[in-house]
């Protein structure tokens, strides 16, 4: 099996959180009181790269610091020939922190055909959970950097600035207490993390030591850089001590032009910094505290959002009459009110003027910080009774003296009662802090408009606390490019004329066709930033770059622009008909018993199929074969939907051809904001195939606030956005279903094929029966055959619109066989032919028998 791979790593986690190139948090040492699953990842060299598919058995074991195995979990992976790199995860734990792992060491192995082929050590402590503001591990006593080589320096001048042209490596000094007393030794893994002033991560020294009991301090030293120079570039970096999954010390440095040393007070000034994530800088207020005419000359300069900036002139011009009204003793009952909803799409600028708000707030002595912590629901909400409450509490601490900014914070209401939610405590923590708690904070709620309503909906006591309402509107188009303009200047980039236009372009029929998702200003921030990478591309594809100019290397073309929406733009694959797969899907549809209409319009779109196929035109884009199927129960909607599927597949029209089939349970979640995660994930099972919705009419309630007409605004924009790479057939009663598609005009424009199910008739019925019988291996002698015909046909006079159909004539069957079975039972065995274990007499069907009432004859059973 060596010939197949190469051992390449062992890495452990702790978290399922996946992050950029498809990696996780890695990580050798785990705090007890957080940790919950413990996952091994095993990555191979495939040898077999494009060469072969293989499978592949692997078995990751965990033992103990004694060698006691914990768990033995095998893996089975069918290797495809395109993977260069296999990967394989396990874990093993309890969903409850601190359950399973205690303090210790342990090791993962990876076995394969019964040899270990690599080993992972890892660490849990227990010295207790690490906050930015508790540390019970180590106080940071200096943390100072300086510039090197490769070679030990023979002088070291610590810096602040450091000289891009000959600046080499980076190194740190980082010296800290040993706070733990208790025991012989601890497991100390630190992360030294280089970030850039985006937060963008530019390099890391990962050091690991076994700190003793006789250790009275840390120290550790380290660095990232070139040693022939050029790795650093002006600009502001940070220095991150990342320890237990947070920060617990952030350094400032510039690149510049020169040296500047650094004090014994600047590193001092910045240890005793608050530490911030990187989250909570984005939106940190500048700490130059400006003035209220800066701030609001800040607010001004942003492009759009003229009904937000005149909002919040006369709010502050208003807190400003109010503060001269106490100046005089006449402040009355007048209350200053910070707390404000904010509701609008995505990228409209919600995080920007929340910023901005704090420095105007603090520089009208309102807040004392004017920072701004940014929360959501997965940050505040517990995953178990009493988890929530510290979980809040700290947040607000945390934002105290500044904005707590809630994004999403519809999320945290359910909808109707649910004790199980957690989200109702956060509100309840949230409603008591704007009432009468110690204050020096704002609370900003954000998220879509209508989810927005719901939310402050699902408690009395929430309207009345927010008095400031906030709706950001989307950007216009030329605000748009306004904001692109912003976005490459900002970045030292610039654009052609004929690329500027074919932008503009794309941006309003993005604008035309937006929905509430639509991205805004992230939006066309996006597609500079890919504009960028392909630009890059471009001149490197163009070899020798020696006589470039260097506007050259900064200015957008065209190309570069029309690269970006060719590559969002997918390219139709052309799937030639499989005649054997149509020619059986085509029988089993005319070999289903009625449905004369259905048929001919199936047989229809085929022959349109074929004859657009044969022209060469795209017959994804000609032909919408999203439908309705309108009819009764047991009309065989769900048999046909399964045949549509195989057939569409056959006219590689489809490219998987399976049937996902749900229903309002299967789209619908139980608290705001989650309907259109629900449904996305529905819809991207069935990419490929056919999304099958029985009783659709069911996400139609008629009330505005019902979470199903946001799962049939998520799926008209997955019909639209993604055309041609899935069907959709929503299914249900006929009245129901021809209300429901008049209910909204998007539904009645996408669905433009109505298939309608007629009931079946009496011989119908009776063809059915008899075909169940034949496939359940039983024909009916002639007295039953007689018997149930006319009983069929009694059925078949008072049938409502709840009549079963083919599920009726299939209970029926299954009633006759089971009465079959216990009559033979007493017929000896001897006697028994082969054709009494077939035939369906009399005696089996003679239960189902007319009942005459008033005048009418009335289905049931005899008794």
């Amino acid at each position: 099996m060596s010939d197949n791979y190469k051992f390449k790593e062992l890495k452990t986690y702790a978290e399922d959180e996946w992050l950029f190139g498809s990696t996780k948090k890695y990580r050798t040492v785990f705090e007890e009181k957080t940790v919950t699953y413990i996952d091994a990842e095993l990555s191979l060299y495939n040898k077999k790269f494009d060469e072969e598919d293989w499978k592949l058995t692997v078995n990751l074991k965990a033992f103990d610091s004694k060698g006691v195995m914990l768990c033995d979990l095998p893996v089975t992976k069918d290797v495809l020939k395109t993977e260069n790199i296999i990967f394989i995860r396990n874990g093993w734990g309890n969903k409850n922190p601190g359950a399973f792992w205690k303090r210790g060491s342990y090791r993962w192995e990876a076995w394969i055909d019964g040899q270990v082929i690599g080993s992972k050590n890892f660490y849990i402590e227990n010295q207790g959970i690490v906050t930015k503001t508790h540390n019970p591990y180590f106080r940071i006593k200096s943390l100072k950097l300086y510039e090197s080589g490769n070679e030990a320096a023979d002088k070291i001048t610590y810096l602040k600035t450091f000289d891009f042209a000959k600046t080499r490596f980076i190194y740190f000094e980082f010296i800290a207490e040993n706070l733990v007393k208790d025991k012989d030794w601890w497991a100390c893994e630190i992360f030294f993390n280089f970030e850039t002033d985006l937060n963008e991560l530019k390099g890391q020294d990962t050091q690991f030591r076994v700190i003793n009991k006789s250790d009275k301090e840390l120290f550790f030293t380290g660095g990232w850089g070139n040693a022939k120079g050029g790795s650093w570039f002006k600009g502001t970096y940070f220095l991150d001590i990342v320890f237990m999954e947070e920060i617990v010390a952030r350094l400032p440095f510039k690149i510049d032009t020169h040296d500047e040393e650094a004090g014994e007070s600047y590193y001092q000034d910045a240890l005793n910094e608050p530490v911030e994530t990187a989250k909570e800088l984005e939106t940190k207020s500048s700490p130059e505290s400006p003035t209220y005419e800066e701030a609001i000359k800040e607010l001004n300069e942003l492009i759009g959002l003229e009904s937000i900036k005149k909002k919040i002139s006369e709010y502050a011009d208003y807190i400003k009459f109010l503060k001269l009204k106490e100046q005089k003793g006449l402040s009355g009952k007048d209350k200053i009110q910070l707390h404000s909803v904010f509701t609008g799409n995505p990228g409209t600028g919600k995080t920007k003027v929340a910023n901005l708000l704090g420095k105007i707030y603090k520089s009208l002595g309102l807040l004392s910080k004017g920072h701004v912590h940014e929360v959501d629901r997965e940050m505040l909400v517990g995953e178990y009774i009493g988890h929530t409450a510290p979980k809040v509490k700290d947040a607000i601490n945390q934002a105290r003296g500044g904005i707590l900014f809630i994004d999403e914070a519809y999320s945290l209401a359910r909808s109707g009662e649910d004790s199980r939610d957690y989200g109702k405590e956060v509100i309840e923590i949230l409603i008591k802090e704007m009432s009468d708690g110690p204050g020096d904070i704002a609370i900003i709620v954000a998220g879509y408009p209508k989810e927005m309503e719901l939310f402050l909906n699902s408690n009395p006591g929430l309207k009345s606390r927010f008095n400031m309402y906030f709706n950001f509107p989307d950007y216009t188009p030329d605000e748009l490019m306004s904001i692109a303009d912003y976005y490459m200047s900002k970045s030292g980039n610039q654009i052609t004329p004929d690329a500027k236009a074919f932008l503009l372009k794309e941006v309003i029929d993005a604008y035309r066709d937006r929905d509430r998702t639509f991205g805004n200003a992230r939006y066309v921030n996006g597609i500079i930033e890919e504009a960028k990478m392909k630009m890059g591309l471009r001149i490197v594809k163009e070899g020798d770059v020696s006589n470039l100019k260097s506007e050259e290397f900064t200015t957008i073309t065209l190309q570069d622009i029309q690269s970006v929406f060719n590559q969002r733009k997918s390219k139709p694959v052309d799937i030639p008909i499989d005649e054997e797969l149509l020619r059986d899907a085509l029988a089993k549809l005319n070999n289903l018993i009625g449905l004369e209409n259905i048929k001919q319009e199936v047989n229809e779109i085929v022959k349109l199929v074929r004859y657009y196929r044969e022209a060469g035109r795209d017959v994804k884009n000609l032909i919408s074969l999203h439908s309705v199927f309108m009819g009764n129960p047991g009309t065989g909607k769900t048999t046909v939907a399964r045949i549509l599927a195989d057939l569409y597949k056959a006219l590689g029209i489809l490219e998987k051809g399976h049937l996902v089939e749900v229903d309002r349970s299967g789209l619908v979640a139980g608290y705001v904001g989650q309907t259109a995660i629900k449904t996305t994930e529905v819809i991207n099972r069935a990419m490929g195939g056919v999304l099958f919705i029985d009783e659709a009419y069911a996400l139609s309630s008629g009330r505005g606030n019902d979470f199903g007409e946001e799962a049939i605004e998520t799926i008209l924009k997955q019909m639209e956005d993604r055309r041609g790479d899935f069907i959709v057939i929503v299914a249900g009663y006929t009245n129901e279903m021809a209300y429901f598609i008049e209910s909204n005009p998007g539904l009645k424009s996408r669905f433009d094929k109505v298939f309608l199910f007629r009931d079946y008739n009496a011989e119908e019925l009776f063809i059915i029966a008899e075909n169940i019988f034949k496939q359940e291996g039983h024909y009916m002698d002639e007295q039953a055959a007689a018997h149930l015909k006319e009983y069929l046909k009694s059925l078949d006079a008072v049938r409502d619109e709840h009549f079963g159909n083919g599920r009726e004539v299939r209970k029926i069957v299954e009633e006759a066989i089971k009465n079959h079975h216990i009559r033979i039972v007493d017929i000896p065995k001897e006697q028994r032919t082969e054709e009494t274990y077939k035939k369906i007499t009399l005696s089996d069907v003679d239960e189902f028998v007319p009942i005459v009432v008033q005048g009418k004859p009335k289905m049931g059973f005899s008794v």
